[in-house]
């Protein structure tokens, strides 16, 4: 393939790796863990890979000679910045092994696992996507691995191809899922280790021993080049009121992020607006306000930065969407094969009193995607609800009815963004370049020391990578039992926005005097060559995490 001039340097870039990992390790055991929840019914679940200890690889100086290992690879859910170096590390880290190990990857997520598609993954095809962006050294894809029926499947062409090892990359939910295949293939004594990898730009995979997930870094540094750069021409034209959503339907840790980085006028942290109960009108009352006060003082402009999972948090339509999701997941059956109209009719003819009178509150385009529009596992797709059009229309309603906001020749004229793809598949910060690579030959490591039902782990981020601790953590561990689709399920916890954690108290502590006065930063563009402090810096999130 052809490459830029900037393709041909990062081609160059060597990663960096924790000390550790630079030779033959040891493996150092921790005490026995437990989930972080439900620890009876995870454990009655996982009987096989519960309760398994904390790993932590040192140097080894007494090192057995390495055996040939084949490996397979999936990356499974969407793209993130960093998963073409997880794979190259892997590759590395097997070869370091044994040079006759081979690794192959199957083909556009999870089903080609299920349908036998894959490539052999060799140095040629490996160097062409070293440090580069994107998963499309062999795609990725959304089914989930649950059903006994696609891990025989799987177990097939594992077996063909002598595989004995399995690396998912993948967030909360394709991590539950190889907790679940490492459970089922530790249980039939088929010999295959399932080991996960930390992947989601949204940064709620973490806890106290997953420090971040991988491509979180890369993308909040491409959203907040973009924010600086339209807070630039905020600051510049005067005149409009720019309100920009954000990837992060779970957890709003990338707009925090963006907010630590570009210091916008107003930033939504859902967490917060469920804690304190706002409702919808509470929160176009709190930005109506912002911009009154702004327009009083001259400054008829500003940005808003909103959490793409919003709606799911305001208290009232949480209910609602509850309610409809209880509803529609009891009654597949009944409800497939409606016509709008019908379906409409059943939802308003179940829901209580309360649901109803939010949903006829809404606009009626946002009611219909929250009654009609599900993906295949019958979530709200919130990232097609257009909150940032929902809110400046209720603000710009407000406003008119403000008659101090017109006296005082206030004008509001918004502008829409949706920033979600274009930080999927950059190329990787220097950061993430080498904490993906260190994940991949970590999980080859894990794969050397025999075990199954692990995450690859590095710990210690915000020192320099040569400082990182390299180890695994039991899926297991980070579980518990959610209702999902009216079924409990075991599912990874997510990370939410702690509102007692360093990186929100940090922003608390600030936004007054931003959302009053103009005080935007503009990050520019990632760079990845320079001194450290330019370009191997983690994200502002971390530092705050582990001050």
């Amino acid at each position: 393939m052809k490459k830029s001039a900037l393709q041909k340097a990062r081609a160059a870039y060597q990663p960096k790796l924790p000390i550790a990992l630079t030779g033959p390790v040891k493996v150092v055991e921790g005490r026995p863990t437990e989930s972080v929840a439900d620890q009876a019914a995870i454990k009655a679940l996982f009987p096989n890979t519960y309760g398994l200890p904390e790993i932590r690889f040192e140097k080894n100086n007494t090192p057995a000679p390495g055996k040939p290992v084949n490996v397979g690879v999936i990356l499974s859910g969407g793209q993130a910045p960093g998963g073409h170096n997880v794979i190259c590390g892997i590759f590395d880290g097997i070869k370091k092994i044994h040079r006759d190990s081979r690794l192959f990857g199957f083909l556009m997520g999870p089903q080609g696992l299920v349908e036998h598609r894959y490539i052999e993954l060799t140095a040629p095809i490996i160097d062409e996507y070293r440090n580069t962006g994107g998963f499309d050294i062999i795609g990725s894809g959304r089914t989930k691995l649950e059903k006994k029926d696609q891990f025989d499947k799987g177990l097939e062409i594992i077996r063909e191809l002598g595989i004995s090892a399995l690396v998912i990359v993948g967030g909360d939910d394709s991590n539950t899922n190889a907790a679940i295949l490492a459970e089922y293939y530790k249980a039939n004594n088929t010999g295959v280790q399932v080991i996960g990898c930390p992947k989601t730009i949204d940064g709620d995979l973490k806890n106290d021993v997953i420090e971040t997930s991988f491509g979180f870094d890369t993308a909040t540094k491409v959203y907040s080049e973009v924010i600086g750069n339209i807070q630039r021409d905020c600051n510049s034209a005067k005149k409009y009121w720019h309100f920009i959503k954000l990837m992060g339907r779970s957890a709003s840790h990338i707009a925090l992020e963006c907010a630590l980085q570009t210091q916008p006028n107003v930033c939504l942290i859902s967490e917060e607006i469920e804690a304190k109960n706002m409702s919808l009108n509470d929160v176009v009352a709190y930005i109506a306000d912002i911009v009154a006060t702004r327009a009083a003082d001259g400054n008829n402009f500003g940005t808003v930065l909103i959490p793409e999972g919003l709606i799911e948090f305001i208290p009232e339509i949480k209910r609602l969407i509850g309610e409809l999701n209880e509803l529609l997941g009891a009654n597949k059956e009944v409800v497939a094969g409606m016509s709008a109209d019908q379906l409409t009719e059943f939802i308003f003819g179940h829901l209580s009193p309360e649901s109803i009178a939010v949903l006829k509150s809404l606009p009626q385009d946002v009611a219909r995607q929250l009654m009609l529009d599900r993906d295949p596992h019958g979530n709200v797709q919130v990232s097609l609800i257009e909150t940032e059009k929902l809110l400046s229309g209720m603000v710009k309603e407000k406003l008119q009815a403000n008659n101090d906001f017109a006296a005082c020749g206030g004008k509001f004229s918004p502008l829409h963004h949706f920033f979600g793809y274009e930080g999927r598949c950059a190329d990787p910060s220097n950061f993430d370049a080498d904490y993906c690579y260190a994940l991949g030959y970590n999980a080859s490591a894990l794969i050397n020391a025999g075990v199954t039902g692990y995450m690859s782990s590095i710990r210690n981020l915000v020192k320099p990578a040569v400082q990182w601790i390299p180890g695994g953590i039991p899926i297991t561990m980070m579980m518990n039992i959610e209702r999902r689709n009216a079924e409990d399920k075991p599912v990874i916890q997510k990370a939410l926005v702690r509102l007692d954690g360093a990186p929100f108290l940090k922003f608390a502590e600030q936004r007054d005097d931003w959302s009053h006065n103009t005080c935007y930063i503009y990050p520019g563009p990632i760079q990845y060559f320079g001194p450290a402090e330019v370009c191997d810096q983690p994200s502002m999130t971390l530092k705050y995490e582990h001050k």
